[in-house]
């Protein structure tokens, strides 16, 4: 395993970033989905890499309760309990791929395997009502169709939980709000495919994760 992780970050000491320094990333705090919606945008509109390299991901479960290690919110040793959080994956023609986390205290981007180490780690430790699972969904389906107006971010009194990004809501001309659609975890509904950890890890960890 450590070998493994030496390896990708050896692989991320070449690799080019898809995305500006995190500090010039587009970043409003607790709305990581407009986050990567917009850090999709910013990959579309630059040709460095092709759009169809990079995945929109949805980590959630049905409980809306999963861990996640090495948070910005909780730099210790010690989980942030999300209700689903949201990175971007670039599954680089290099062979490695690469998280895009701005809420993470890791490298940004941070090779997969690395990434998966440090803050999935493994599901075996885990209750299973906390296992995470992953919606995966292309790029350019996440910018096509997800709209949000920003409601689940108003308390029952209307006022804003965390204040929210000052450009406007992003919607398309069928929908306003379809995020729930996307932080489910039934494969049935919505977008993309719809992973475990152990299959989302084999199907975008190097070979010999």
């Amino acid at each position: 395993m450590e070998e493994d992780v030496a390896a990708a970050t050896a692989a991320a000491a070449c690799y080019q970033p898809a995305s500006p320094p995190r500090d010039a990333c587009v970043y409003n705090s607790c709305y990581c989905e407009e986050n990567i919606w917009k850090l999709c945008e910013y990959i579309k509109n630059h040709d460095q890499y092709p759009l169809e390299e990079c995945y929109a991901v949805f980590i959630s479960n049905e409980r809306k309760m999963i861990p996640i290690w090495k948070q910005q919110a909780r730099p210790g040793d010690g989980p942030v309990i999300w209700d689903y959080h949201v990175v971007l994956l670039h599954v680089s023609s290099g062979g490695q791929s690469f998280i895009y986390d701005l809420d993470t205290v890791l490298p940004f981007p941070c090779a997969f395997d690395a990434y998966v180490e440090d803050a999935f780690k493994s599901d075996e430790d885990i209750h299973p009502q906390f296992r995470r699972k992953f919606r995966v969904i292309r790029a350019d389906s996440y910018l096509k169709n997800f709209a949000s107006d920003r409601s689940h971010m108003k308390d029952s009194s209307g006022n804003w939980r965390e204040p929210p990004p000052s450009y406007p809501c992003i919607e398309t001309g069928d929908s306003k709000m379809n995020l729930n659609d996307f932080i489910s975890m039934d494969p049935e509904v919505g977008w993309g495919a719809v992973y475990s950890l152990s299959e989302f890890v084999h199907r975008f960890g190097s070979q010999n994760y």
